[in-house]
């Protein structure tokens, strides 16, 4: 289960992102909880904060994919790392002496998604630098256990201490928490990396990298899958933070108790995945597909109590899913692209987030925050249910992801099931 802890740099670069990923969890907490109590706890306030920061993906991901495949990433890391950090420390200050506004929230939000463009795909593609192709499953699903135990003690400790000193400290403290993923990257040692020939500088290397996926369409099927789960049913920090302020009537204490019980699930789907070497398609499409009926569930519990519980397997489910569509993706295409083959795959799968969130808000405010639930719930559970149709049906292949492969490996069912040939497959 640990077995790419084993690599020196990647350690350094684990335990950096353990630390890390606590205090930013701490600041999504702090975030949306400022935008509630300055908005007077309008859905629609929070979705545009997310929004913001998460547009810029959208817009510029691809970008920001060319520059990974252009530089080296841990040079590239350490730049977005930084950048990451002040902006923490701005926003910690505004909020620490009582001058925060709401538009004020809209601007560093906005900075901080501009920096991600460029963090994402670096920081997604640096993993196989680290590990090589052997150990990339493990530390993907490393990676995620990683973020996800930052999932768990960050939220409950940022609702502690805005229900004792405000959102203000809270900042603070993840601002603090980006030295040790910049110690981390000093302390590696360049010459262990699996380094490959970047790519040259030229024009069209954006157009190069879509006419690429677009002829991939395991890829293609994939990503929009991703983009209708992202559009709808993904939006859970919002709804946590909808549901307990106004169905529930809680504090901030239940809304950081209520993030923790959906990252535990989330952790523990993450460590599941972590033991597999061999991840396949089915489970990409099941996890989709459970996550979606199990939202549903969460949507429909009567009390605080019973929906704390319905998000520990929506948690497993969902990081069944990431982390098994992740290591696909990354496994399964040309080294010279796997930049901005993962700058799209970050794009919709953060990117769309922007255009969903704004809609789970009015649905939150105009219907109540359970049918908001209870809808994304459902869509991702069709278009789940839709694509492993397709895939069974209309494309009559059978495909699986293996650790020791570059390339997907495709297996005709029988001449009556899949008419194609073999190479056309």
């Amino acid at each position: 289960m640990f077995r790419s802890l084993r690599i020196r740099n990647y350690r350094l670069f684990a335990v950096g992102q353990v630390i890390s990923n606590s205090g930013t969890w701490m600041q999504r907490i702090a975030q949306e909880w400022l935008v509630l109590q300055l908005s007077g706890g309008s859905g629609v306030a929070l979705g545009i904060a997310t929004a913001l920061q998460f547009l810029p993906m959208l817009v510029l991901g691809l970008w920001g994919g060319a520059l990974a495949d252009r530089f080296p990433k841990r040079r590239l890391l350490l730049a977005t790392q930084i950048l990451m950090g002040l902006l923490a420390l701005g926003l910690g200050v505004l909020a620490t002496l009582g001058t925060a506004e709401v538009w004020h929230v809209y601007v560093f939000a906005l900075g901080l998604g501009l920096v991600t463009v460029v963090d994402n795909p670096v920081r997604q593609s640096f993993v196989i630098e680290m590990v090589g192709r052997q150990d990339l499953p493990n530390a993907v699903a490393l990676n995620s256990a990683g973020f996800q135990l930052g999932r768990v003690v960050g939220p409950a400790v940022a609702g502690l201490l805005i229900g004792l000193v405000g959102s203000g400290p809270v900042f603070l403290i993840n601002a603090a928490s980006f030295v040790a993923v910049i110690t981390g990257l000093l302390m590696m040692r360049p010459e262990e990396l699996h380094t490959g020939d970047p790519a040259s500088r030229s024009k069209g290397q954006v157009r190069e990298g879509l006419r690429y996926i677009a002829g991939r369409r395991d890829l293609t099927l994939l990503l929009a899958m991703i983009a209708f789960v992202q559009l709808f049913g993904s939006n859970v920090q919002t709804q946590l933070a909808l549901m307990v302020n106004n169905v529930f009537r809680t504090g901030a204490e239940a809304f950081g108790l209520a993030a923790t019980f959906l990252a535990v699930g989330a952790l523990s789907g993450a460590l599941l995945a972590a033991r597999r070497e061999a991840p396949r398609l089915r489970t990409v499409v099941l996890g989709a597909f459970l996550f979606g009926v199990l939202q549903i569930v969460a949507g429909f519990m009567p009390g605080y109590v019973p929906f704390l519980l319905a998000l520990v397997p929506m948690g497993i489910c969902f990081m069944t899913f990431t982390t098994s569509m992740n290591a696909y993706f990354q496994l399964n295409v040309e080294p010279g692209m796997r930049g901005r083959v993962m700058a799209m795959y970050m794009l919709v799968f953060l990117g769309v987030s922007p255009i969903g969130a704004p809609i789970v808000g009015v649905l939150a405010d105009v219907f109540g925050p359970a049918v908001s639930m209870v809808v994304g719930g459902a869509v991702s559970a069709l278009v789940a249910a839709a694509v492993t149709a397709i895939l069974g049906r209309r494309l009559g292949v059978g495909v699986r992801l293996t650790a020791h492969r570059p390339f997907v490996e495709v297996t005709r069912r029988s001449a009556a099931e899949s008419p194609r040939s073999d190479q056309e497959a």
